[in-house]
C-alpha cells in the first residue's frame, strides 16, 4: 500500500475526481486536531509512524501544470525518511534529475505531460530505469495524452509503448476515479499483469476498501495507491498488517 500526497502551493489537498481547481487542504484522520488542514510535513510523519507505510506518492499538482518543482517541500519530506515516488511533471532529463536531487526515490513520468516515448527513455537513462515509474494517466480510462505528442491509442498500447522505451515499473491512475470510491479497473489490472509478467505494476484511483486491495494483490498487483480512504478511517493500521501477513481483514 503507498499513501499519497497532493501538493498544492505547499499544502496537502485531498484529490476528487480530477478537478483540480476544487481541491481543498486535506483534513484527516491520521493527525491530531491541532494540526492545521495540509500539513504535508505531518501527513508523511503520520503515514510512516501510525500506519507503519514507507513509501509515499507524492502528486506535485504545480508542477504537474507547468510551474516550478516545490523542491523545498521534496526535501524537507525526504528527510523525514520515507521513500518517494514524485510526479512532477517530469518530460526531460533535466527536470528528472532534479526531482531525483530534490530527494525523490523514483521519478513518475506520466503520460499526462509526456512529450513523446523517446523523452521516455532519455529519462530512464538519466537517472536509470530503476528509479522511473511511467504513470498510465487516464479519465475513465481513456488515456490523457499531452496535447501535440504523436502517440495516440488506447491504454493497453500505451503502456506497451512505455515498456517498449525501458519502463520497467508502471502506474495505472485513472483521475476521474480518484476519491470516488469506485475503485480501479480490474480488467485492465489483469489485462496489464498478463502482457507485462516481468514489470511492476502499481494503480491507484478510488480505492475505498482492504477487500478491494486484497483482490487487487489476487488480480497481481504490486502496489496500490491510497488517499481518502486512509483520511476518513475506512483503511487503518490493522487492515495493512493483516494485508502483509496476507489474512483477510474485517473490513468491507
Amino acid at each position: 500500500m503507498i499513501p499519497v500526497l497532493d501538493l498544492r502551493a505547499e499544502r496537502a489537498v485531498l484529490a476528487r475526481g480530477g478537478r483540480r481547481e476544487t481541491y481543498a487542504p486535506v483534513r484527516s484522520v491520521l493527525v491530531g486536531t491541532e494540526v492545521e488542514a495540509g500539513d504535508a510535513v505531518a501527513l508523511v510523519r503520520a503515514y510512516r509512524d501510525a500506519l507503519g507505510l514507507e513509501d509515499c506518492y507524492v502528486a506535485d499538482l504545480d508542477a504537474i501544470g507547468g510551474g516550478p518543482v516545490q523542491s523545498v517541500l521534496l526535501r524537507r519530506l525526504a528527510g523525514l525518511g520515507s521513500a518517494l515516488l514524485v510526479d512532477a511533471g517530469v518530460a526531460d532529463p533535466v527536470r528528472a534529475r532534479a526531482v531525483r536531487a530534490a530527494g525523490a526515490a523514483r521519478v513518475v513520468v506520466g503520460l499526462e505531460t509526456l512529450p513523446s516515448f523517446g523523452a521516455l527513455a532519455a529519462v530512464g537513462r538519466a537517472v536509470g530505469p530503476e528509479h522511473v515509474v511511467f504513470s498510465l494517466d487516464l479519465r475513465d480510462g481513456v488515456p490523457m495524452v499531452r496535447t501535440g505528442a504523436p502517440h495516440h491509442g488506447a491504454a493497453v498500447d500505451l503502456a506497451l509503448a512505455a515498456v517498449d522505451a525501458g519502463a520497467t515499473s508502471l502506474l495505472v491512475l485513472d483521475v476521474a476515479r480518484v476519491g470516488s470510491g469506485r475503485g480501479v479497473d480490474p480488467w485492465l489490472v489483469e489485462t496489464l499483469r498478463r502482457a507485462h509478467p516481468g514489470v511492476q505494476l502499481l494503480a491507484g484511483g478510488g480505492v475505498a476498501s482492504a477487500r478491494e486491495i486484497e483482490r487487487l494483490a489476487d488480480l497481481g498487483l504490486d502496489g496500490v495507491l491510497v488517499a481518502t480512504a486512509l483520511h476518513d478511517g475506512r483503511v487503518g493500521r490493522a487492515d495493512i498488517e493483516a494485508a502483509r501477513r496476507g489474512h483477510p481483514s474485517d473490513s468491507r
